[in-house]
């Protein structure tokens, strides 16, 4: 097993955590990873995507210009990744914000209202772990208690009283996810 993932969105949606978290999650499993972040100097407001690679094997390069699965939260990512998913792959979105809707017959397509959702559970921030919950209900390549513990290396110790929230966005988004098309 192989998962090259870009995940994409603004500065400030938890884009990159999202990321570290699935690739702490990974080492918990005895997966090996690599984590590859990108990001403009504006930080919050501007773009940033990184590339998160689980495997059951060594990685050769964190350096992917193909994917098995695109999370996109934002129009400017799903314009640029879009094109970048591997036939046969996956595409989740969170529908806020988004105009033009993945238009591909050969990839599967989800959608979710994590942004919705997230405004319900009273934490905007929780976004991101909502759409790590469809993302993992799609493709279950990382058990849920080791995300939890994935979740404990990433988060500063003075933010682990938030763990069962965000345990409890990820089980929510794996509710509420939707496949638009199924490839």
């Amino acid at each position: 097993m192989t998962e090259e993932i870009i995940i994409a969105g603004f500065g400030g949606q938890g884009v990159l955590s999202m990321g570290q978290i699935l690739c702490y999650s990974g080492v918990m499993q005895e997966k090996e990873v690599t984590w590859f972040p990108s990001y403009g100097p504006e930080m919050r407001g501007g773009t940033a995507n990184c590339t998160a690679i689980i495997s059951d094997e060594k990685i050769s390069s964190p350096i992917v210009n193909v994917y098995d699965t695109a999370i996109v939260l934002n129009q400017p990512s799903m314009d640029k990744f879009e094109p970048t998913v591997k036939p046969g792959g996956l595409i989740i979105y969170d529908s806020n914000g988004i105009i033009r809707h993945p238009e591909r017959k050969d990839i599967t397509v989800c959608i979710m209202d994590a942004s919705e959702e997230a405004v319900k559970m009273n934490n905007t921030k929780i976004m991101n772990m909502i759409v790590l919950g469809g993302f993992l209900k799609i493709k279950p390549i990382i058990e849920l208690d080791n995300v939890i513990k994935g979740l404990s290396n990433v988060l500063p110790e003075r933010y682990h009283k938030l763990i069962p929230l965000n345990e409890q966005a990820i089980k929510r988004g794996m509710e509420i996810v939707k496949i638009v098309h199924k490839a």
